[in-house]
């Protein structure tokens, strides 16, 4: 694993190496989503990127720069889904193995997608097993290269090419950017978004946002050092469960966030049924979390503020619950 910080030289060296690979996720706006949120909001919509989220920018930025030998003899992740489906299909692009440890309890429609590029799926009890014990016991034994799912400086550099995407696009529209809110689970995403987006706007406050009961960054700020969450408590964001900051991500982020937030499961449906109905795209709960604070809490201290929408990856039977519980 590469422990050395990575830097906003290092996002846009990600974003040259992965250039024509991916998809430039638009800029969206809703003058509906304004007027609610109190401020100008400027989405990025993530989930409509390849795997139906931002992970595919990390993952494929760390198998590029796998040497032939590694390539060879292929690689080893562990995921509640979206950096799995991720990992899944950048080897497939690269023509490289992939054995990816998940939880029994992810998603089906996480599962899926990662069979369905190819990887191998091995399953881990989430309540009794260490998921990262299993994955480097596992890439020991096949030779295979372990991919975190943050706590990498190539991963965490190219997870922060969204954000920098974001700020050429803002820039384009004229629009400066007071805050942005990113969706925390280990804190890749949200450092590579801070060191990307102040790139452009130096004054951007960044926040990331957790689910309720996952509130490790929050405590983690307040404490100067990284600390558990508090625990015990279910969510709809299956995405955003890590139960401590990478080291990695913390070094990054107690420096360059703001600060974090929580938002609770209903707050999250309600900001995933206004991205069905005002933005016409389908989030999942752990993606939605951005734009469940920013709607939680409508403020006009920051004129211009950007979220970024990390996946849409949702099962279509809780996205029909959501949606006749929000509209019947």
């Amino acid at each position: 694993m590469n422990t050395d910080l990575p830097t906003v030289a290092d996002v846009s060296a990600a974003a040259a190496r992965m250039r024509g690979r991916l998809v430039e996720t638009p800029l969206l706006e809703s003058e509906t989503l304004n007027q609610l949120a109190g401020a100008r909001v400027l989405l990025k919509p993530e989930c409509l990127q390849h795997s139906g989220s931002f992970k595919i920018r990390g993952a494929l930025n760390r198998l590029l720069q796998l040497t032939q030998a590694e390539r060879n003899g292929g690689v080893v992740a562990f995921s509640s889904g979206n950096h799995a489906q991720a990992v899944a299909l950048a080897s497939h692009w690269l023509e490289v193995h992939a054995t990816i440890v998940m939880p029994s309890d992810a998603p089906a429609v996480k599962i899926a997608g990662t069979r369905a590029w190819g990887a191998e799926v091995v399953f881990y009890d989430r309540d009794r097993d260490d998921r990262e014990k299993i994955a480097t016991a596992l890439a020991a034994e096949k030779g295979a290269v372990l991919v975190p799912p943050f706590d990498d400086a190539r991963i965490v550099a190219g997870q922060g090419t969204a954000a920098l995407e974001l700020g050429l696009q803002a820039q384009a529209r004229g629009a400066e950017l007071d805050a942005l809110y990113v969706p925390c689970s280990g804190g890749g995403l949200v450092a590579g978004s801070a060191l990307a987006i102040k790139s452009f706007f130096p004054r951007c406050a960044v926040y990331a946002v957790e689910p309720q009961g996952y509130d490790d960054h929050v405590r983690s700020l307040a404490a100067g050092k990284r600390v558990r969450g508090e625990g015990g408590h279910t969510t709809l964001c299956d995405g955003l469960r890590a139960p401590l900051p990478g080291e990695i991500t913390f070094a990054i982020n107690r420096r360059e966030l703001a600060g974090a937030v929580t938002v609770d499961d209903s707050a999250v449906r309600a900001a995933m049924a206004v991205a069905v109905q005002h933005l016409k795209i389908v989030v999942e709960p752990s993606g939605a979390a951005a734009l469940a604070a920013v709607l939680a809490s409508p403020s006009r201290d920051n004129p211009c503020v950007g979220v970024i929408l990390s996946g849409g990856n949702v099962d279509p039977l809780l996205l029909a619950d959501i949606l006749r519980g929000q509209y019947n």
